[in-house]
Order: C-alpha cells, then structure tokens, then sequence
C-alpha cells in the first residue's frame, strides 16, 4: 500500500513492493475469471415501484435483493453513492433517502462492515457536499462510516483499460468484498446514459487524476468505465430511478419522475434495463457496448423481475447530440 502523502512526494510511477503487487495481480486474476463465469448465464434485474422517497425504502430494497439472490453476511461492503455535486433544488445526488434505506437494508443482510465511500468528480470539500445532500442527517454514523475516496491511500492496479502504466485507486475499495454502487438514474452529456457503471468514476481518487477525473476523460469515458468494472467485478447494483434527470445531465438537467428502483447483481444488465425504461437503447451507449463481452445487456438474456420494463416506461428527454441513441 502507498500513502497518498508519499505518492504525492514521489510521482505516480513509483511500484508498490513486489509482493503486494504479486498478490493483487493474482486477486484480480480470480476477479476477472469469476465475471466471466457470471456473464454466461441470464442476469437477474429486480424493478421496484416507490413513487415517492417517503415510502417504505428499505421494503422496496428487501423484496429486490430477495429477487435478486443477493447475500452480504460476514461482508465487508462498500456503498458507492452519486454524489458528483450537489445544486440545491436539483436531482444531481443519490437522494439521501435511499442511501440511507440502503445501509440499512445490508445491516439487515448482516454485513460485518457498512462502509460509505465517494470521490466526488467536481469539488475537492467532499464532506461539505455530503452535509448539503442531507447524508450526514439521513444516515446514523455517518462520518464514522464514510471515507474519501479521492483522498484514501492508493494501491496499484497494473491492468486497466489496456493503459501501460495501470492505475492507483483507493485501498479501502479494492479491500471491499462486495461494492455497491448506488447511483441516479440520469442521462449524460457525454456519455448518453450514467448509471451503475458510470458511478464507479467516483473510486477514482481526484487527489491523482484531476477533476473531474480528468485522466479518465484523456483514456476514453466507454473504456475507464470498462476497465473500473474489470477492476469490480465483485459488485451489486442499486439505481435510484424514483426522479431520475433528463436532458443535459449528469449536472445540469431537468427533474423526471420515474418512479422506480432497479438492482441485480450484474451492473451491465442494470445499466441496460435502466436505460430501457428511460427510452434508451443501451446498444447505442458507448461503455454499454464495450461491456458486453463482462456482462448482459441483451434483453433476452436478462431475466426481469418484479416490474415489466413496459410497464414502468418513462421517455427521458436528450440533447440533440444524443437523439441517436433513442429506442426504437
């Protein structure tokens, strides 16, 4: 492991020791065969109804990780929210309501650890935008519970997005046993569609690359998001589509009611669903495409659970550049 005090001291070539590096290697050698297995066989996606953030969160969650398989007993889990900014009025964030049905639905599921960590991709203070997005209120111990991704000490990942140099990224995610990203249900003004996979932007400490991640952006948006998920394949999916953003997003869109929560195991096959339900044909979206080789994003091979994706259809206005992207 590397201190980020140090790494800062020295530049980011600089190798961790070769055991550590040996051990990783051989980790994400374990990750990436356990993906591929997952990928082989149809991917289970839960919707949930809520039609407001006062109903019953933490039910809605039960039933879907009920739907879903999913197990978290003796885990230590990270809980990834969107908190890229906050603009007060705006559904820029993961609303605290569901940030805060969601740690308790894994206390339930009795995790060993809860653990909430983000690297907001704009502003460096990311304890103030967790205070102005009501996460400090919303959530019982939060701040002994959260940690700065863009500021935690790093380790290095030798293989991401076929980069030569790999990438540094925080400790306590690649220490995770189960990352849980809990993202916004929004379009994009770069990438078309941000969701599950898109969130993971957020491990990527800023304190290195930049913001808004700028090293991401000099690599490709489609292939960092690949390559984070290569990273993570150890993940579960929780996307808070209850008012999701329309039109210019991730930032600066409209509010768009949609009245639903979508989870599973698989962040492809979520990502793929959502945009479903938003009118978007995840065949259009970049890191989509790229992700299919890791996950299902056809819809013959995703087995839907609870809600019809029909049934919850909600048209997501885009910015002309992303017409193209439209379903059919």
């Amino acid at each position: 492991m590397i201190a980020r005090r140090e790494l800062l001291q020295t530049s980011l070539g600089a190798a961790v020791s070769a055991g550590m590096a040996a051990a990783l290697s051989a980790t994400m050698a374990c990750q990436r065969a356990s993906t591929r297995s997952v990928a082989r066989s149809r991917a289970a996606v839960a919707i949930l109804r809520a039609a407001s953030y006062s109903e019953d969160l933490l039910d809605r969650l039960w039933r879907g990780a009920a739907a879903c398989g999913l197990e978290a007993r003796g885990l230590r889990v990270l809980v990834k929210p969107n908190l890229v900014e906050f603009v007060p009025g705006a559904v820029v964030q993961t609303d605290a309501a569901v940030l805060a049905a969601v740690v308790e639905l894994f206390e339930k599921l009795g995790a060993a650890e809860i653990i909430i960590g983000e690297g907001p991709g704009h502003r460096r203070d990311t304890l103030f935008l967790a205070e102005e997005a009501g996460y400090r209120a919303a959530v019982p111990r939060f701040d002994a519970r959260f940690v700065d991704l863009n500021r935690d000490d790093v380790a290095h990942v030798r293989e991401f997005a076929d980069t030569a140099g790999g990438i540094y990224l925080p400790r306590t995610a690649l220490a995770a046993d189960l990352v849980v990203s809990v993202a916004r249900m929004k379009t994009h003004h770069w990438a078309g569609a941000t969701l599950a996979m898109k969130n993971l932007f957020g491990v990527v400490p800023g304190a290195l690359y930049g913001w808004p991640k700028n090293y991401l952006h000099q690599v490709g948006i489609g292939r960092s998001v690949v390559g984070l998920y290569r990273i993570f394949p150890r993940s579960f999916a929780i996307v808070d589509g209850i008012v999701g953003m329309e039109g210019n997003g991730p930032v600066q869109g409209r509010a768009r009611p949609c009245g639903v929560l979508v989870m599973g195991r698989d962040l492809a096959a979520v990502d793929a669903t959502c945009c479903r339900i938003m009118g978007i044909d995840p065949m259009q979206i970049e890191h989509l495409r790229l992700a299919s080789s890791l996950g299902e994003i056809h819809d013959m091979k995703i087995e839907q659970r609870g809600e019809p994706v029909a049934q919850v259809r909600t048209r997501f206005e885009l910015i002309p550049q992303f017409q193209y992207v439209r379903l059919g």
